[in-house]
C-alpha cells in the first residue's frame, strides 16, 4: 500500500495529456479523427493540476507515514485525483478546443467543472488531509481561516446556494460571458468563479471535510432539490431565447450543420436536463449516506445496550 501515492501520482499525470496538438488557430471540423486530436496545451492549467496533485499526494503520504493505524482512505485519494482529471478533461481536451465555436460545448465544460469536478475534489477531503499533514503552526493558521468571519459567512448554506445561483445567472446574462470568450484572463476568471462557487455549494452536501456548518441529511436533500428549479429556469431561458445572446458565436460561425441559435438552445437543454440529473443523483447519494449513518448509529446503540445488559448480568 506504500506505493499507492506513487501510482496515484502517475494516474494524475496521465490525465494531463503529454502528446497533444499545440494550440492552433482554430479547431477542425468535429469529425473523427480530428476531433480526438484537438487538445489544447495550457501551461497554466497543466501546472495547476500537477501542483494540486503533487501537494495532495505528498500530504497523504505524510499522513499515512505518521499515522499508520489511521491512514487516509485510498478511495478518497482516487476521488480527488478524479476531480483533477475532470478539470483536465474540461480545460485541456477537445471540449476546450470547441467551446469557443459552440455554446453547447461550453455548457458541457461548465457542467463538468460545477457538477463533477467540484464534488469529487471535496470527496477527497483535502482540508482534512491538510490539517492532518500540517505542522502545529500551519494547522493553527488553517483553522483560523476556516473559523474566520468571511468563511463562516460565505459557507453558510443559504449564502453558498445563492452564490452558486448568482454566478450561473450572472455570467450567462451579462456582457462578461461574451467578453470572456475573447479575453483569456477573463476566461480563466470565469472558470475559477464557476469552480469556486461550485465548491462552496457542494461543501455542506459532501460533508467529508470540517465545515462551519453541518447540515442534517434531510436538509441536504432539500438543499439539492431547491437547486433543480433554478437550474431548470436558467436552462429553459437559454433554450427559449429568441435571439443569440452572445455575439461571439455569430462572428465565429462554422458550417457544421447547427446554427448559433440552435446551438444556444442545445446548450440550454444540456444545462436543464444534465444539471437536474446530477442534482437528482446527488440527492440519491445523500439518501444512501443517510441510510449508512443510521445503520452505524443503530449498531452503536445495540452495542451500548448489550454492554449495559452484560454489566447487569442479564
Amino acid at each position: 500500500m506504500r506505493r499507492s501515492p506513487t501510482l496515484l501520482a502517475v494516474a494524475c499525470l496521465l490525465v494531463t495529456p503529454a502528446a497533444v496538438l499545440a494550440h492552433g488557430a482554430g479547431a477542425p471540423a468535429p469529425a473523427l479523427p480530428g476531433v480526438l486530436l484537438a487538445w489544447r496545451l495550457d501551461p497554466i492549467v497543466i501546472g495547476g493540476l500537477l501542483l494540486a496533485a503533487t501537494a495532495y499526494l505528498w500530504a497523504v503520504r505524510r499522513v499515512n507515514g505518521g499515522h499508520p493505524g489511521n491512514r487516509q482512505p485510498d478511495y478518497r485519494s482516487w476521488l480527488f485525483c478524479s476531480g483533477l482529471a475532470t478539470i483536465g478533461i474540461a480545460l485541456l481536451s477537445p471540449i476546450e478546443a470547441y467551446e469557443g465555436s459552440l455554446f453547447s460545448v461550453h455548457m458541457v465544460q461548465h457542467m463538468l467543472l460545477e457538477l463533477v469536478a467540484a464534488p469529487l475534489l471535496l470527496a477527497g477531503a483535502p482540508i482534512t488531509v491538510v490539517l492532518r499533514a500540517a505542522t502545529p503552526t500551519v494547522r493553527r493558521r488553517v483553522l483560523a481561516v476556516l473559523q474566520s468571519r468571511v468563511v463562516h459567512a460565505v459557507s453558510f448554506p443559504v449564502v453558498a446556494w445563492l452564490i452558486f445561483a448568482a454566478v450561473n445567472w450572472g455570467w450567462h446574462f451579462s456582457l462578461l460571458y461574451d467578453r470572456a470568450l475573447e479575453n483569456q484572463a477573463l476566461h480563466y476568471f470565469q472558470h475559477a468563479t464557476f469552480l469556486g462557487a461550485a465548491l462552496l455549494f457542494w461543501w455542506p452536501v459532501v460533508g467529508a471535510d470540517p465545515s462551519p456548518w453541518r447540515l442534517p441529511h434531510p436538509v441536504r436533500i432539500l438543499y439539492l432539490f431547491l437547486a433543480m428549479p433554478q437550474n431548470s429556469f436558467l436552462g429553459v431561458a437559454l433554450m427559449s431565447a429568441p435571439t443569440v445572446l452572445y455575439p461571439h458565436y455569430l462572428t465565429n460561425v462554422r458550417d457544421w450543420g447547427l446554427s448559433p441559435l440552435d446551438d444556444q438552445a442545445l446548450g440550454g437543454v444540456i444545462m436543464w436536463v444534465v444539471g437536474d440529473v446530477f442534482f437528482l443523483a446527488g440527492m440519491m447519494l445523500v439518501v444512501a449516506g443517510w441510510m449508512r449513518h443510521e445503520d452505524r448509529r443503530t449498531a452503536r446503540l445495540d452495542r451500548r445496550l448489550a454492554a449495559e445488559r452484560a454489566a447487569r448480568g442479564e
